[in-house]
This record gives C-alpha cells, sequence and structure tokens, in this order.
C-alpha cells in the first residue's frame, strides 16, 4: 500500500531536503555527487530544493547529536505529507563509530522514523541512488528484509542460545564401534 501511495504521490518528480545530522562530510559529499552531471539525479525527477517545505523527500547523513534532535524534528514537521524519510550513511543508520558517545543520540531513527536506510561509509552513489528508486518503487527489492533477535537471559540460563545450537549442530557425534 504504501508503495502504491509512493507511485500515486511521487510520479513525476522527487524534491529532496538533505540535513546534515553531525556527520563528518563524507556522506554529504557522495549525496551531492550524485546531483552531479555524472550521475545524473535529475533524469529521474530527483532534485536537490533549499526548503524543506518544498520537499517531498529527506536525506539525513550523521549520527544525531543531542543539539540536532530537536531541529531535526522541527525539519520533519516542515516536510508536507506524504514524505519520504532516508537514513544515509552508516552513522545515520545506527550511529557508526559514535553510537555510544556522550554526544550522540545514535541513528536517525533514535529521533524520527525512516523509511529506508542506505548503508555504507561513505555509501556510493549509486547505493544512494538504488535507495531512492527503492522507496520510488522504480526498481524491484533485491534483498529480503531480515529480523534479528537476541537471546534473553532467561534462555541463556536454560540453555537456549541460538549460538548453542548452531555448534552443537555442527559438532561431530561420537560413533559406536
Amino acid at each position: 500500500m504504501f508503495e502504491a501511495l509512493c507511485k500515486k504521490a511521487f510520479r513525476k518528480a522527487l524534491w529532496v531536503y538533505h540535513a546534515n545530522c553531525g556527520a563528518c562530510n563524507g556522506c554529504d559529499i557522495e549525496v551531492i555527487d550524485v546531483l552531479t552531471p555524472y550521475y545524473d539525479a535529475e533524469r529521474f525527477g530527483i532534485k536537490l530544493v533549499g526548503s524543506p517545505r518544498h520537499a517531498d523527500a529527506l536525506l539525513i547523513s550523521g549520527p544525531v547529536t543531542r543539539q540536532v534532535a530537536p531541529a531535526l524534528k522541527r525539519l520533519v514537521e516542515a516536510v508536507p505529507n506524504p514524505k519520504l524519510t532516508f537514513a544515509v550513511g552508516s552513522c545515520a543508520t545506527g550511529g557508526g563509530c559514535w553510537f555510544d558517545t556522550y554526544s550522540t543520540l545514535g541513528g536517525v531513527d533514535k529521533v524520527i522514523p525512516v523509511d529506508y536506510y542506505i548503508p555504507g561509509c561513505p555509501p556510493r552513489p549509486e547505493a544512494i541512488l538504488y535507495g531512492i528508486a527503492l522507496g520510488l518503487g522504480m526498481v524491484p527489492k533485491k534483498v529480503a528484509e531480515e529480523r534479528l533477535k537476541q537471546e534473553t537471559l532467561a534462555e541463556l540460563a536454560e540453555g537456549k542460545s541460538l549460538f548453542a545450537k548452531k555448534v552443537s549442530d555442527s559438532a561431530p557425534q561420537p560413533s559406536s564401534l
């Protein structure tokens, strides 16, 4: 249903607003590289705008710092609905190497809802274009979604560890002679 809404709402062009939430500028350089004539994102109707009020999508890079978090929330509220939110780079997807520092809150999803994640440090321009095209429904999804689960202390105490199952399954069994 979300993809059908995106195809209907963003049929002709997608105007994006790029926000840096505390990144090292590696992802910012790659986002700007996508918009150069070499990669030519405008052939897909993707255009960078200077105001969030004119944007259809947000490209957010960097870990969210404590100082930027309130401004990021206001930025998301300024973008009209329907909107897409892309977390670009390792720092935006999970906090990167700053995930547990005192000055950052972590990835973008700790502060605002994220629709699509584009991993990499920094992500290649082709990956950014693919992520945006995936969000628009222009290309098929190549990988399946994977959900990870961490064992609880009670499961570990009972010996129900996922790791223990894999090790015990692959361990050689004694043969009887």
